[in-house]
């Protein structure tokens, strides 16, 4: 049964099902291109991060340009498959039992690709959400509703998975950013060209 979370909660996804490896991170909105006439393009990304918060090094960024982790431990297909994602627009899947040690958090954001060339923020996105399913039985673990309440910024965080004490638990984040994707590079220690 899937339970449903509200700006700051968390909840365990591995207490009650301590053998559950592979969950899949499920990313959906809807957008209002009215206000500029120009195609949204939104990109879901995931940041592994060490203690201090930050990546290690470039290679723990998986987003459109990097899709696949080299610890194999987090992969961000190119195309959501077809009757899999039930309204999804990204799926990003994550194996627990591959996170490095050295990664306690990874954060799963979007990002609106060239927003102030287009003039698009988050205030045109609506029904924003993050929902986690088990990979195997399809069953849905959680889900956050983001508030529609942004403005001026081009990049949410949605929230995160963090381990604790080898537990791995979620937390519901739904914090805005301006910056776009350069933005969340920046916050997470990600060197941009």
């Amino acid at each position: 049964m899937s339970v449903g979370l509200a700006k700051g909660q968390k909840l365990s996804l591995t207490k009650g099902d301590p053998g559950r490896k592979e969950i899949v991170i499920a990313l959906g909105w809807d957008v209002n291109a009215y206000d500029t006439g120009a195609a949204f393009d939104l990109d879901a990304s995931a940041f592994l991060l060490g203690a201090d918060g930050k990546v290690s090094d470039s290679r723990d960024f998986v987003f459109y340009g990097n899709l696949e982790h080299e610890s194999g431990s987090v992969i961000h297909p190119e195309i959501n498959p077809a009757g899999e994602g039930g309204g999804d627009d990204a799926h990003i899947i994550v194996n627990l039992g591959l996170v490095p040690e050295s990664v306690l958090r990874i954060a799963f954001t979007a990002s609106i690709y060239d927003a102030e060339i287009r003039q698009q923020t988050f205030g045109q996105v609506s029904h924003a959400y993050i929902r986690i399913f088990d990979s195997i039985t399809r069953e849905e673990i959680l889900r956050y509703n983001l508030a529609d309440n942004f403005t001026v910024e081009t990049a949410i965080v949605f929230g995160e998975i963090y381990n604790n004490n080898g537990e791995w638990k979620f937390n519901a984040m739904g914090n805005g950013y301006v910056g776009g994707l350069a933005g969340l590079c920046g916050i997470y220690g990600v060197e941009v060209g």
